[in-house]
């Protein structure tokens, strides 16, 4: 009979251990992905504080352009109003998310277009500059999306093996959502000249 307890006492320390370590994964894993969704919310953050300099560059050269320049501001407002609690990371909150960014892509778009009615906006330092970095600020938006969905990867396949599933089910640990592709993204731009 002592055999068999301690036994068991064995095999219930052991899944004690392995159940301590599970949890500690897991929650290392949620802490880098909510600290990663940080990273994109910096990133786009870059995006919203640069197109303020951009708009006045660009307002500067074309002021019969308003109706652009206000439908950029309104994108941009919005967008940074649209946030996210980190801890409640789904796919219908990122979608409302990412439509309040792709308003803001199409407005900046459009504000881009109209270099190509003023050439002499092409050759403004400041407007090449600005440019540079809106493209460069656009990268790091996608690298750092990239990287979420990969640790939103990690996180999600560790809290459904076993036995972290278990764990995962008790301490109420929720798979997190991934960023996709917008619809209008499946389709290829045209590039005219």
């Amino acid at each position: 009979m002592r055999k068999i307890s301690f036994v068991l006492l064995i095999v219930v320390g052991a899944m004690g251990l392995t159940g301590c370590q599970g949890y500690n994964r897991m929650v290392e894993k949620q802490e880098a992905v909510t600290s990663q969704w940080g990273n994109v919310q910096n990133a786009y953050q870059r995006r919203a504080d640069l197109i303020p300099n951009l708009v006045n560059t660009v307002k500067g050269y074309a002021q019969h352009e308003q109706e652009t320049f206000t439908q950029v501001t309104e994108a941009r407002a919005k967008a940074t109003q649209t946030t996210i609690n980190p801890e409640n990371l789904t796919a219908e909150s990122l979608q409302e998310y990412q439509q309040a960014q792709d308003q803001l892509s199409q407005a900046l778009g459009r504000l881009l277009l109209i270099q190509e009615n003023y050439p002499e906006l092409k050759a403004n330092q400041n407007f090449l500059a600005l440019q540079d970095e809106l493209a460069g600020t656009e990268n790091r938006i996608s690298v750092e999306r990239n990287r979420f969905n990969q640790l939103a990867q990690d996180y999600n396949a560790y809290i459904r093996k076993f036995p972290q599933v278990i764990y995962a089910k008790w301490f109420k640990f929720e798979p997190k959502a991934y960023f996709e592709a917008t619809p209008a993204a499946q389709t290829a731009p045209e590039v005219q000249f």
